[in-house]
Order: C-alpha cells, then structure tokens, then sequence
C-alpha cells in the first residue's frame, strides 16, 4: 500500500478559497435575486429606490425596457404624480 502524501498548503488554501467563493456567491445571487423581485413586485419600493439610489433603479428599468415591452418607467412616474398632487 502506498503512503498517504500530505497535500501542501498552497492547495488547502486554494479549496478554502473556492469554497469561500462559491458561499459568497450564491449569498449575493440571492441578495440580488431578492430585491430585484421586491422591485417587481412593490411600486413603494421602487419609489425608495428612486430617492435614495436612482442609478439602480434606472438600470431596473433598462433591463425591463430591453427583455421586453416594459412600460413600468411611466407608469410609476404617472402614479407619483398623481400621489404628490394628492398630499398637496
């Protein structure tokens, strides 16, 4: 029977990594999996995300725009006019 080697640092730390990688990614995936469908799916949300990080919200809807006939842009401007002209 051959004798076992001992794997070398460098390679321990090369699986650590990749397993730290891997974790790390599938955590931001759902992180962004999930407030992509709060933006879908809230138009209050989308409101905060227009205050507070406009360029996210722009790239929301460029990406609706582009997959598809979106025309949630509008429709949500529209709806917050109407609702700033309420509270006036």
């Amino acid at each position: 029977m051959l004798p076992k080697t001992q794997k070398s640092g460098f390679w321990k730390f090369i699986k650590g990594g990749a397993k730290t990688l891997f974790v790390i990614e599938a955590v931001c995936f759902a992180v962004s999996y999930g407030v992509y469908y709060r933006m879908n799916t809230d138009r209050d949300f989308r409101q905060y995300m227009s205050n507070n990080f406009p360029s996210v919200l722009n790239y929301y809807y460029k990406i609706g725009e582009t997959l598809g006939d979106s025309n949630i842009r509008s429709i949500d401007s529209s709806y917050w006019r109407a609702t700033a002209k309420k509270s006036e």
